[in-house]
């Protein structure tokens, strides 16, 4: 496990590094005149090009090798950085950075189901969920930290830039060492080809746990941006404006451990309920935050805390719709389709948050994120519902 561990801790910068670089761009595009209605749609590069690629990641996981390919998007994504920082000062920024926005995306799709996929597979059977659990809190702190960095050391914008791309390269040295081959891992490959066909009829098995999914990602993953922006906006600094979203990854970080002892201990449907209320009081309470500007901060902890419990709680439940009787494939299956959803949802959020809160301001974004939680609300009535039928592998 060793290596793999080594394999998690490199990830682990790749979004450190994500979460230093993606406020300070926002928060750049909105200086520079940029609405936040474009300013969500940049956002939303990255989260897109997962969601397309995940259904065919294990194809191309099976032709060319998962450790390959995790270098690739390593490589990929250390391009994204160099090209933010490179392209800053052009006149044609904004198109250069979409640019580099996908190719980052691209990364990230490789990146992150390479790293899950290694995990799971190498973790010892009866640790496994320790192991995974250890892994989502440490890119929770990670999605934590790197907001507050600039605000900490009083960086500005490039130089917050070249420390992120400081970071990512880091990450990929790490990743050069590990050495990882395409014939150390067959077994995944050709069992990540079996299992692509069977995503969609897991989505249409499980539609109430893919809409909730899809809450968490626009929650935790879709309001970064725009948060950042909307702070800039409202009169904070570069500094003020980024700590925004680390109060996000900061909820982020805390949540997931009580959400999992939650799931433990009380019906699915009370649970995701309970999570849906609270994104409702939030998703209300930010109506208000011109007024009060602390509001910008205490919205985000829950925002950022319930949103990234849902998709951990989304995965527990998963497990026990396509469980171990039903094949690895199923289960495989069944997670792909959450991740699907989250995915969605981070890719989908910023655009509709951020054309929400330029036109109506900010009860537009709060009518609009109040709907989703009334959403998650009324999903969680079918979230405890047991379907193993109709799933066959692909």
């Amino acid at each position: 496990m060793k290596k793999f561990w080594w394999l998690a801790a490199a990830t682990t910068l790749v979004v450190t590094s994500f979460s230093m670089f993606g406020p300070v761009l926002a928060v750049l595009l909105q200086q520079r005149g940029m609405g936040t209605a474009a300013v969500g749609a940049f956002a939303m590069i990255p989260f897109a090009c997962v969601a397309l690629l995940i259904p065919i990641m294990p194809r191309i996981f099976a032709r060319f090798g998962i450790g390959r390919v995790y270098l690739a998007g390593m490589v990929l994504e250390s391009v994204c950085t160099l090209g933010y920082i490179a392209f800053m000062d052009s006149p044609h920024a904004f198109a250069w950075w979409c640019a580099s926005a996908v190719a980052g995306g691209v990364g990230a799709a490789a990146v992150w189901n390479a790293t899950e996929a290694l995990l799971a597979e190498h973790a010892p059977p009866d640790k496994r969920g320790q192991v995974m659990g250890l892994y989502q809190t440490a890119l929770g702190a990670a999605l934590a930290a790197g907001p507050f960095v600039p605000v900490f050391l009083g960086w500005e914008a490039k130089t917050t830039l070249i420390a992120a791309a400081i970071v990512q390269f880091a990450a990929l040295g790490i990743a050069l060492r590990l050495k990882l081959t395409q014939a150390a891992h067959t077994h995944v490959h050709e069992e990540g080809t079996k299992q692509i066909g069977s995503t969609w009829q897991a989505v249409r098995l499980v539609p109430a746990l893919v809409l909730i999914a899809f809450a968490g990602g626009v929650f935790e993953a879709g309001l970064s941006s725009i948060s950042a922006a909307n702070g800039a906006a409202l009169g904070l600094s570069l500094a003020q404006a980024s700590s925004i979203v680390g109060a996000l990854g900061v909820g982020s970080f805390v949540f997931q451990y009580p959400a999992g002892l939650a799931a433990d201990r009380f019906a699915p449907q009370r649970v995701f309920g309970v999570a849906g209320l609270l994104l409702l009081v939030a998703s209300l309470a930010f109506a208000a935050s011109a007024q009060w500007p602390w509001l910008l901060y205490a919205t985000a902890v829950i925002w950022g805390g319930i949103g990234g419990a849902l998709y951990t709680l989304t995965m527990i439940r998963v497990a026990h719709h396509f469980d171990a009787s039903m094949g690895a494939q199923a289960v495989a299956s069944g997670t792909a389709a959450m991740i699907t959803g989250y995915t969605l949802g981070g890719a989908l959020g910023p655009i509709i948050s951020g054309t929400a809160l330029q036109v109506f301001s900010a009860w537009g974004l709060s009518a609009w994120l109040a709907l989703l939680s009334v959403a998650v609300i009324l999903a969680s009535f079918k979230a405890g519902i047991s379907s193993k039928k109709g799933l066959s592998p692909a």
